[in-house]
């Protein structure tokens, strides 16, 4: 039997994968047999080996979503064994490899799950909530024209460098599928953070929160609990101090006028 340590042995794993044909199907877990896979295998690559074995049966290969393989867009995200991105510290499933599992396992491969991320197919989930979320604030409106010069808005080392934590979210969504109310305060706070740190963000500051806020009311999202599964699955470990300064920045808003819900009307229908 090989080790965690053996990247070299061959290791043959049993998968139970969740398959489901689209929206409207129950969708069911499967049982497949991996073969043939060594340490070396990332995760992705051990289902590339899956699916080539279904395809030359005949059969519909896994439907999973990816992109750059490199940890940077987020596309990756699936629950491994309960966990998304697979539970290894700042690593997403991308970045997950086989020499973290052993001979004979049994690994369970889920969607994320979550009320505002319905599935698609399989694996796949439409995560297009977070893109209205963005939509709805988060960006700074200026005309940009040339770039300008670089010491024309001088930015502090101290705001700069909270920015950039905040802005090293990807967007994959692990936050909401973490957390046990399908919250998104996590990537919505690192948003809303990053952007209130800088000089050029703070002129829109008040009405960004609030519109990001309502959008996440109206996509179904649910609120913080202070649960921190979010910061545990985060695979950029982002902090959940930005929750803290979304919900500063909001009663800011509120205390403008800017308002009239809460935070705790998360989750809950907006009337129209």
């Amino acid at each position: 039997m090989s080790g965690a340590g053996d990247r070299q042995m061959v290791m043959t794993l049993n998968l139970v994968i969740w398959r489901q044909a689209g929206p409207d199907d129950p969708g069911r877990f499967e049982t497949h047999v991996a073969k043939n896979i060594t340490g070396d295998h990332s995760f992705l690559e051990m289902l590339d080996v899956v699916n080539e074995d279904l395809i030359v049966q005949g059969k519909d290969p896994i439907e999973f979503d990816h992109d750059c393989r490199e940890g940077i867009c987020g596309a990756c995200s699936l629950v491994v064994n309960g966990v998304p991105h697979g539970g290894q510290s700042r690593t997403t499933v991308c970045q997950l490899h086989m020499r973290n599992f052993r001979d004979g396992d049994t690994i369970f491969i889920e969607p994320l799950r979550a009320r505002a991320f319905p599935i698609l197919k399989d694996l796949v989930v439409d995560r297009g909530t977070l893109d209205k979320i963005i939509q709805a604030g988060g960006y700074i409106s200026v005309n940009a024209g040339s770039a300008p010069e670089a010491n024309s808005i001088l930015v502090p080392k101290e705001s700069a460098d909270y920015a950039l934590d905040g802005a090293e979210c990807i967007g994959c969504g692990a936050c909401v599928g973490a957390c046990p109310n399908g919250s998104a305060m996590l990537f919505a706070g690192a948003k809303v953070s990053h952007l209130a740190a800088l000089p050029q963000g703070r002129p829109e500051a008040l009405q960004r929160v609030v519109a990001m806020v309502d959008v996440m009311g109206q996509c179904g999202f649910g609120n913080c609990s202070n649960h921190y599964e979010c910061q545990a699955a985060c695979p950029k470990g982002i902090d959940v101090k930005f929750i803290a300064k979304l919900n500063r920045e909001y009663l800011k808003a509120l205390a403008h006028g800017f308002a009239a819900r809460t935070i705790s009307d998360l989750g809950q229908p907006v009337e129209d």
